[in-house]
């Protein structure tokens, strides 16, 4: 029997700690903001009219497009009313991706993704097909209660990953660039901002270092992103320090390393921004 799709959340964590895995199909889809999660999101575009914003970048969707989201990216869909919204999206933590791959590296296309700033990926009709089975076998083995389901599930999920990481490394990022809406100084703005953190991000200092206007590059900045770039940094660098933090690292160390010079400041930040003190993932990872 064909399992029924899911009612949608707009619960943005996860329950499981391994991974979770949904079929949604909406005729009044909820809007969800902004957001970022610790673990990497499969977004698998069935039909509707939806725009998906990564960092920065548009892209809209066509049926049989798959988005890979890695777990520092902030990101939002845009849905058109109109037509029927349906999506597979698979939720998994990346140390639960790494007991599944052994030595081959199952991440490989989440990190890539990130690393080249383009997540849409528009499979070839053979990987697709190949994509779309595992996902529906791993959709019927999580709504079974069969002999050996749970070993199915790790067996096609698995499968999933696998052919996911083909169809990255098969694909071709110029055959999409229609379906794709970007500032290019606003991308090198945001790819200096993630990789200096720790260093003076102060509005001044980014628009004498691209050339730009302070003003020009305030507009340009919350047009592509949704967010000012002080809101932006901020973000970026808590998410930074979850991260951080989530593999033992200590606390004054992760504030240093994510540029927020007052302690005070960066304990309160971080209090308000995930409903916790740092200290909550200190002594979960077991650091001193």
């Amino acid at each position: 029997m064909k399992p029924a799709r899911q009612e949608f959340t707009s619960r943005q964590h996860m329950i499981s700690r391994d991974f979770e895995f949904y079929h949604y199909k909406d005729e009044h889809p909820v809007e969800v903001e902004y957001h970022n999660h610790l673990f990497y999101e499969v977004f698998s575009f069935v039909s509707g009219d939806v725009t998906y914003i990564v960092e920065g970048k548009s892209y809209r969707l066509k049926p049989g497009d798959i988005v890979l989201i890695n777990n520092r990216e902030l990101h939002k869909t845009i849905v058109r009313p109109g037509k029927a919204y349906e999506r597979y999206v698979l939720w998994i933590d990346p140390d639960h991706i790494r007991t599944l791959g052994g030595d081959t590296d199952l991440t490989l296309c989440f990190e890539r993704s990130a690393m080249r700033n383009y997540n849409l990926l528009r499979p070839r009709a053979e990987y697709y097909i190949m994509i779309k089975n595992a996902m529906t076998c791993l959709q019927n083995a999580i709504f079974s209660e069969d002999y050996g389901s749970g070993l199915l599930k790790r067996a096609y999920l698995t499968e999933l990953l696998v052919y996911l990481n083909r169809a990255f490394l098969d694909s071709q990022d110029e055959d999409l660039e229609l379906d794709v809406v970007y500032d290019e100084k606003v991308g090198s703005v945001i790819n200096y901002i993630n990789e200096n953190l720790q260093e003076d991000l102060s509005l001044e200092t980014l628009a004498a270092r691209f050339y730009t206007s302070k003003y020009h590059l305030l507009r340009e900045f919350k047009k592509h992103t949704g967010y000012t770039i002080y809101q932006y940094i901020r973000k970026k660098r808590l998410i930074t320090a979850r991260m951080l933090l989530k593999e033992g690292l200590r606390v004054t160390e992760v504030c240093q390393r994510c540029g927020f010079g007052d302690y005070s400041n960066f304990i309160r930040s971080f209090r308000k921004e995930f409903g916790h003190p740092p200290g909550h993932y200190k002594s979960r990872s077991g650091a001193k």
